[in-house]
């Protein structure tokens, strides 16, 4: 899960990530990572709007986000 998240934060790919948290309340999210660092991570959260630290052992699932372009003719 770790490499994930540093090749997200090195391309600053935005991620759905399903997340555990300490009470046991499963949610997704949307994030873009800023830093790692121990078994922590920084990352700005969509849901939020605001910045988040998140434990990297609580992640489930992590889902990169494709950027459609839209083209005007």
């Amino acid at each position: 899960m770790k490499e994930s998240l540093l090749k997200s934060m090195r391309y600053g790919q935005i991620l759905d990530m399903m997340y555990l948290s300490n009470s046991g309340e499963i949610t997704k999210r949307r994030i873009k990572v800023f830093k790692i660092y121990g078994d922590s991570f920084q990352a700005f959260c969509f849901l939020r709007m605001t910045k988040r630290t998140f434990k990297v052992d609580n992640v489930l699932a992590l889902i990169p986000v494709e950027r459609k372009e839209s083209r005007v003719i």
